[in-house]
């Protein structure tokens, strides 16, 4: 092996994802922009060297409303807190603390908060593009 070839070997080593540990008060959370009364934050992602998924926690204040829209890519979800309104193509659930979901890629979906308590759930979904549109009522 030339020294070249060592040299490439041990840089790829460097750049291997590596493990990571992120404590909760790390964690920034922004406003989502089409949607009143939602916060997100990115708890492990590409950017951490998460090469196939980000794992992310919504909140939704009481009164937040998140327009229909639909994704590129499939979400799956699981609420932490609250109770609120997800509806899923024509169908609307409640769901609450404990609760699953799985949404495919382009189904329309959107949420609603008429609780009094804030809603919050972790969404997982693939690393890459994903396009938002949203949907005219």
């Amino acid at each position: 092996m030339s020294d070249t070839d060592a040299n490439a070997d041990t840089d790829q080593e460097t750049t291997a994802p590596r493990p990571l540990v992120r404590r909760a008060e790390h964690v920034d959370y922004e406003e989502v922009g089409a949607a009143d009364g939602m916060s997100k934050g990115v708890l492990v992602g590409p950017d951490d060297g998460a090469p196939n998924l980000a794992i992310r926690r919504f909140t939704l204040a009481p009164g937040a409303e998140v327009p229909p829209h639909t994704n590129a890519v499939e979400h799956e979800q699981y609420v932490l807190d609250g109770e609120y309104t997800v509806g899923l193509g024509e169908e609307e659930h409640v769901v609450r603390e404990g609760d699953s979901l799985f949404i495919p890629a382009g189904v329309v979906h959107w949420y609603r908060n008429e609780g009094s308590e804030e809603g919050a759930f972790i969404c997982a979904v693939p690393t890459g593009d994903d396009t938002i549109e949203l949907v005219e009522e």
